[in-house]
């Protein structure tokens, strides 16, 4: 076991790429639905799968058939399922994804037993071994506390595993989350926002700056995500920039949390951030030529020949204090 993934597990029905969304009454017929499992933890274990990396996932679904089916699912697709825990209360996350083109996607979600996972349900000693522990989507959990949080993460640090964080920021939070981040960051070693949330965390407009504010708040190192414009990783001592490696666009759900696993693969391997981002955009390039979140996702060997095989932007230079 390399990795634990914990957070957000989600049941996810794509419907394929629309031209237009139908009007009121009117049957629309498309091609087959994907019905695949989602949600920050999913993917990034998923992805972690493909590549090799002996992973485990830690989240909860309802007692009811997604629960079922998300289990049954990621353990086909080489996940450790044995840190899912089943809410007495809740159904199983679900959303349903619709894509028009030319459009940006449209989601309808519910949010159902994410809202119970607690740390509490995160039993490291379930995963001896594991190197790092990935926790995505915090800030929408609403039972994972920042104390109980951070004390996990400073226990995973305790046992030698890097520590890993992304977030999902509500929509127009403009800072309201900032006091359930900040005690988590000091015990955070790569911190993954993309730039709208750290726009919203820090109120600051450029990713150099957002990231100069969450190294303040204690963070080893940020990587914050941009889309098309590529990322941008910062630590007390260096600032690197990535562009964007150019693909065939068809879905861009899961696209971060790719790039996330792409980046948990660099601190097992003990990269620097130059090789670390090439690799990270690769894989979250690959999440969009396909339907779904992880389906594009190509295996190590296919990476790492595309990785060879394409040009990718990478600058490096030394992190200047006064941008902050």
């Amino acid at each position: 076991m390399d990795a634990i993934c914990a957070g957000i597990l989600v049941a996810d029905i794509f419907v394929p790429p629309l031209v237009a969304l139908p009007k009121a009454g009117e049957l629309l017929a498309t091609g087959d639905f994907l019905i695949d499992t989602g949600g920050c933890a999913a993917n990034a274990a998923t992805c972690l799968a493909k590549l090799g990396v002996g992973v485990g996932v830690s989240g909860k679904v309802g007692a009811d058939v997604f629960g079922e089916f998300a289990e049954r699912d990621l353990s086909a697709k080489g996940v450790d399922v044995r840190g899912i825990r089943r809410s007495a209360r809740s159904g199983t996350s679900k959303t349903v994804i619709l894509p028009v083109r030319g459009e940006d996607r449209r989601y309808v979600h519910t949010f159902g037993a994410n809202a119970d996972f607690r740390v509490s349900d995160i039993d490291l000693a379930a995963f001896a071994g594991a190197r790092v522990l990935y926790v995505g989507g915090y800030l929408v959990m609403s039972a994972v506390l920042p104390d109980d949080l951070a004390a996990l993460l400073a226990s995973a640090r305790s046992l030698g595993m890097k520590t890993v964080l992304d977030v999902v920021v509500p929509a127009d939070d403009e800072g309201r989350s900032w006091p359930a981040l900040a005690p988590v960051l000091p015990e955070v070693d790569l911190f993954l926002p993309n730039d709208e949330e750290s726009r919203s965390l820090t109120g600051e407009c450029a990713p150099e700056r957002q990231a100069g504010r969450f190294l303040e708040a204690g963070c080893s190192a940020v990587v914050i995500t941009q889309g098309r414009r590529g990322a941008l990783y910062r630590d007390s001592g260096k600032l690197v920039e990535a562009g964007g490696y150019s693909v065939d666009v068809v879905d861009c759900s899961g696209s971060g949390d790719a790039f996330a696993a792409g980046c948990i693969v660099g601190l097992l391997e003990g990269w620097e951030p130059c090789a670390m981002l090439r690799f990270a955009s690769a894989i979250g390039a690959s999440a969009c030529t396909r339907l779904g979140c992880t389906t594009g996702v190509p295996n190590r060997a296919e990476v790492d020949a595309f990785v060879r095989t394409h040009t990718l932007s990478v600058t490096e230079r030394p992190a200047r204090r006064e941008a902050d």
